[in-house]
């Protein structure tokens, strides 16, 4: 699975928190992609989905108690803990983001996220997109972000995008392209493929941390469509709407956003 960058590998304990991120998604990809092929296409979609995200799982909680055993952890499979509270470091994770597309080969828009938080904001992640090859990571530096796309384009998700979506994607004139995973569709706003990713219908902190970090390491603007921060690490790890776009049409799209939904608020993100 390739990278953004080509890097020589450290050794494994001296491993910084981006670098850690990076390899525990490599590997939890792999995993997931060998799963994927041993299984015969007449095998139960479901299985596959249970099996992906259980393996994933437990792969990724014994990789950081071997490589930060004092960090807690969220993960969209384990069970809450309310300890993660009184950390300042929290790993928050999503074992399989798109479970559902991870059942239905050949498709590729499924993804793996691990996240760093310290303090409540992601300063460290890695986004695997084991079936196209790549992971996405603040491990490596970006490049500038390629100009505007003439039409833009706007990511929404195939199953559940709601109204408000469609409302901003008109008014900006966007093609709207659909696809599955958060990890994926936020990804593609990295690497230039579209221009905003806009979602109310509902998340939690493990469907955004990974993502956050690396489309802020990126340079893009990242927010609630309210326009205020993304803070992770809470009580309540429900999440439910994001911004991921270009610092360049954020404010466009906040105010549209705010027109769509009549709160005055909604225009004053960056």
């Amino acid at each position: 699975m390739k990278t953004v960058a080509n890097e020589t590998t450290p050794e494994e304990g001296t491993w910084t928190d981006h670098q850690v991120s990076r390899q525990i998604a490599e590997e939890a990809g792999r995993l997931l992609i060998d799963l994927r092929r041993s299984v015969p296409q007449s095998a139960d979609e479901r299985w596959l989905r249970d099996q992906g995200d259980a393996r994933s799982h437990e792969m990724i909680m014994g990789r950081l108690a071997e490589l930060r055993p004092d960090d807690a952890i969220l993960s969209e499979e384990g069970k809450d803990d309310e300890e993660r509270l009184r950390h300042r470091r929290v790993w928050v994770v999503d074992p399989l983001d798109g479970t559902r597309e991870y059942g239905e080969p050949p498709r590729d828009d499924w993804a793996v996220h691990v996240a760093l938080c310290i303090d409540g904001l992601p300063v460290a992640g890695s986004v695997a997109l084991p079936a196209q090859g790549r992971v996405l990571t603040t491990a490596t530096s970006f490049p500038d972000a390629p100009p505007d796309g003439v039409p833009l384009r706007m990511v929404a998700s195939r199953t559940r995008a709601p109204a408000i979506v469609t409302e901003v994607a008109a008014a900006l004139h966007a093609e709207l392209v659909y696809m599955g995973s958060a990890g994926a569709k936020a990804m593609t706003v990295v690497s230039g493929e579209a221009d905003v990713y806009l979602h109310a219908g509902g998340q939690y902190e493990w469907d955004s941390a990974a993502p956050v970090a690396v489309a802020m390491a990126a340079g893009l603007h990242c927010s609630r469509i309210d326009g205020s921060s993304l803070v992770y690490n809470q009580p309540n790890p429900y999440l439910p709407d994001l911004l991921i776009c270009k610092r360049s049409i954020a404010r466009k799209v906040l105010a549209l956003v705010a027109a769509h939904t009549g709160s005055d608020a909604l225009a004053q993100g960056s």
